[in-house]
């Protein structure tokens, strides 16, 4: 795998249509609303790929801290992930980014241990793993094994199928990494998707898939179906390509950012040279002689070259002189409550909390009122944090009904990610033809902090590539991630 930043020559292919920007009076300056891992991976790979090209980059956040949908929460003293979790061991862009921030790696809990894993389907658990304590590894090896059969029993050869499918979607993904002499700049997702051969699974629903693959209708209905639920909040009704993104997120190997995973944008944005507006709402965004004026809620006024729009339109009501066209989405809702207390262990039939798995899955069916409940740490027997996904709020009422001790109650709603469905549209990555564009117009693939990097590369290279007569460079490494960061994340 080659080292992005250390490539020594950029070789733009494009088939766009050259928009001239004046660059003879000075380099073009570059507006971005949005400072997640979009925002932030836009203006890194803007100044990595350039080193005269770009001018002045501003970035507009709407809240007082960057980092977008990557947020941490204070529970019981400790720090957990509020937002987006976990990454995936091929993530190279945000591994790079880890490695060049000199930030560090967390291993989720269910990746150093073989925790407890049950499937609730509202009046029962349809499948239990052994859960069994021991700083014994020996005694972990044979647990770990022990679960292997019971998994396999249950749901047969369909793994080897899950895992295949998993792996070649996988495959098919890290052709983004390619060198720049074989892979193009793309000016509409539905190309970037049929060059990786991706853009099929798009068409057709996750079910639809499996079904054609010959998957038990088992562990479609119980595994995948758990799986999709909690990394997705949604059905096994969502398109293919995202159910499979959906999937590897549960492959061995996952991490985060020890700290949070706010501090990837944090740190690209720090190290960027970038002229940072927080707490600064774009109202609107108006194209007047071939430069375009943004107007926010401070009242103030700013003029540049090129704007790029990397947090989802979806919910956002910025005006767009003259309009865009977009097709219609909608975002699914994530309910994220976090609880410090006992899980009641007679809401799930049994006699004592050692009993209720560590991760508690549930099928599709409306008899449940959550998706998942996962403990992020035992304190000790009677005290522990736990993590719970919900399609709905949660009300107090069935919060105790489903906790026996509530200590610490947070509770969050994400805008977290499209609803899915297939076929999708797609919204274009350049909104007006000129040069306003759009790094969530790849999320209707698939929404993870690793697709917004992948499509925030593109979206760079894409600008670069139809600024007139420009053959931008690569340049060096980011600098190490010190103490003059920002400290402007999202502890809820």
């Amino acid at each position: 795998m080659k080292n992005l930043y250390l490539i020594l020559s950029l070789i733009l292919i494009s088939t766009a249509t050259t928009v001239a920007v004046d660059l003879e009076s000075s380099p073009p300056t570059v507006c971005i609303i949005g400072s997640g891992i979009g925002g932030s991976s836009v203006a890194h790979f803007l100044r990595n790929y350039s080193s005269s090209v770009i001018g002045k980059i501003r970035i507009f956040e709407r809240n007082v801290y960057v980092g977008g949908r990557t947020a941490t929460v204070t529970l019981a003293g400790e720090t957990f992930e509020a937002g987006a979790s976990i990454l995936h061991p091929k993530n190279y862009h945000t591994l790079n980014y880890t490695k060049f921030l000199y930030l560090s790696v967390r291993r989720p809990p269910s990746a150093e241990s073989d925790s407890g894993f049950g499937i609730w389907n509202g009046r029962e658990f349809v499948f239990k793993t052994l859960s069994f304590n021991s700083d014994l590894p020996i005694i972990k090896r044979l647990v770990s094994f022990a679960n292997s059969v019971l998994i396999f029993f249950r749901y047969g050869f369909s793994l080897f199928r899950l895992n295949k499918f998993v792996d070649n979607t996988v495959d098919n993904f890290l052709k983004y990494y390619e060198d720049f002499e074989s892979r193009p700049v793309f000016e509409t997702v539905e190309e970037m998707l049929k060059w990786s051969g991706l853009y099929n699974l798009t068409r057709r629903t996750l079910q639809e898939e499996l079904l054609d693959l010959h998957f038990s209708p088992r562990i479609i209905e119980e595994l995948i179906t758990v799986i999709t639920r909690i990394n997705y909040g949604q059905s096994i009704s969502i398109s293919g390509l995202a159910g499979a993104v959906s999937l590897a997120g549960s492959d061995s190997g996952v991490w985060s950012v020890e700290g949070g995973n706010w501090q990837l944008a944090a740190g690209l944005i720090n190290y960027s040279n970038i002229e940072m507006h927080l707490d600064e709402e774009v109202e609107s965004v108006s194209s007047i002689e071939q430069k375009y004026q943004l107007n926010t809620t401070k009242g103030k006024s700013y003029q540049c070259e090129i704007t790029v729009v990397a947090t989802p339109l979806d919910e956002v009501n910025i005006q767009f002189l003259p309009g865009i066209s977009i097709p219609e989405r909608k975002l699914q809702h994530t309910y994220t409550t976090f609880i410090r207390g006992l899980l009641n262990p007679a809401y799930f039939g049994l006699s004592s909390v050692s009993e209720v798995p560590q991760l508690v899955g549930t099928v599709e069916t409306p008899d449940v009122p959550f998706s998942s409940i996962s403990v992020l740490k035992q304190h000790n027997e009677n005290d522990m944090s736990y993590k719970v996904f919900s399609r709905k709020p949660l009300d107090d009422v069935l919060l105790d009904q489903i906790f026996s001790v509530r200590n610490e109650t947070i509770k969050i709603d994400w805008g977290a990610y499209p609803h899915y469905h297939a076929p999708e549209v797609f919204a274009p990555f350049i909104l007006d033809g000129q040069h306003l564009y759009y790094v969530n117009a790849f999320e209707n693939a698939a929404s993870t902090m690793e697709t917004s990097a992948v499509a925030a590369e593109n979206v760079a290279r894409l600008i670069l590539s139809r600024l007139s007569g420009q053959k931008p460079a690569s340049t060096v490494t980011l600098k190490s991630f010190g103490d003059d960061a920002y400290d402007v994340h999202a502890d809820l």
